[in-house]
């Protein structure tokens, strides 16, 4: 099914993002841990692809098999970074023959040890280009990214809102947002965009803090900010995995439930490969007043100690 199907059918979706494994192992820990998050409805999963490609094959078998597996929606994310044109061309031939009729197309991260983003031989510089290209190969659903904060690369946020307002016009069919702990930055960008003429959905990606140290590193990289009031409560129990996870779950769940009663069309939830905090999430807002919004669940999730 495409997401466009589950979009027409339900103004909220909820989705889970995952990473491929390295490992055999790896692997059926995340498969089991999908299970768990399955129980809880979500619309569609999605799963990422490593930089320069590195994890193309694991990308493509892992979201076939958690489709078939699941029976639940799958989206695979493909990247610009490290590939031709005729090697995209490959992939997304095989994720279509395989069943796979949605897409998150990206630019992709700068590989490390290069000061720049320079596009493979034949590549592409930009996501749009990937859009086109998808949209001409098939009936996929495309999902772009989008920056509240601006990208990390852009000048202004400006300048980054024409980037997106180019990968819609060649075809995007919805944006996913970079990661945010403060919903002021969503709402801004949600206003931005909509004054600009776009009318795709705008889901807002949520990633629960299960690890500080972890957190601040990925804040750096893309350009996000913790604000003040959460580091304050982060920074003395930074160290202590548990007091991190029920805070993480708490500023969660709380901006989850001001999103979804403001009008956010449903979350995108980075699970970083876990099932506890997403789960724990999902129970604090089944109790809150946005209880009627949530997907049925499908049966009882397993909450692992993670």
């Amino acid at each position: 099914m495409n997401i466009r199907d589950v979009f027409h059918a339900s103004p909220h979706t909820f989705s889970f993002e995952f990473f491929p494994p390295k490992t055999v192992e790896d692997g059926e820990a995340l498969c089991a841990r999908a299970r768990a998050l399955n129980a809880l409805g979500p619309s569609f999963i999605s799963v990422t692809y490593g930089a320069g490609g590195s994890t193309r094959r694991n990308t493509i078998d892992l979201v076939c098999r958690l489709q078939d597996e699941l029976h639940i929606v799958a989206m695979a994310h493909v990247t610009c970074v490290g590939h031709s044109q005729a090697e995209l061309r490959a992939v997304l031939t095989e994720l279509r023959d395989r069943g796979i009729t949605n897409l998150m197309c990206l630019r992709g991260d700068t590989p490390r040890g290069q000061s720049h983003f320079a596009p493979a031989p034949d590549g592409f510089t930009y996501a749009h280009e990937l859009v086109t290209l998808a949209r001409s190969m098939g009936d996929f659903t495309i999902g772009v990214a989008g920056y509240p904060e601006g990208h990390p690369e852009s000048p202004n946020k400006h300048r980054d809102l024409e980037h997106l307002k180019a990968k819609v016009a060649c075809g995007a069919d919805f944006v996913t947002t970079q990661l945010f702990f403060d919903n002021r930055d969503y709402f801004d960008f949600c206003e931005r965009a909509q004054q600009s003429g776009m009318t795709v959905r705008l889901i807002p990606g949520i990633m629960p803090i299960t690890n500080y140290h972890q957190i601040v590193r990925f804040t750096t990289m893309c350009g996000a900010h913790l604000p003040q009031a959460l580091q304050q409560r982060l920074e003395p129990v930074a160290d202590d995995p548990k007091a991190v996870l029920a805070i993480g779950v708490e500023w969660a769940a709380r901006q989850c439930e001001e999103l979804l009663t403001h009008g956010a069309p449903g979350i995108h939830f980075y699970t970083l490969n876990r099932s506890l905090a997403t789960q724990r999430i999902f129970a604090e807002l089944h109790t809150s007043s946005v209880a009627g919004l949530l997907p049925p669940a499908t049966g009882r999730g397993v909450a692992d100690e993670e």
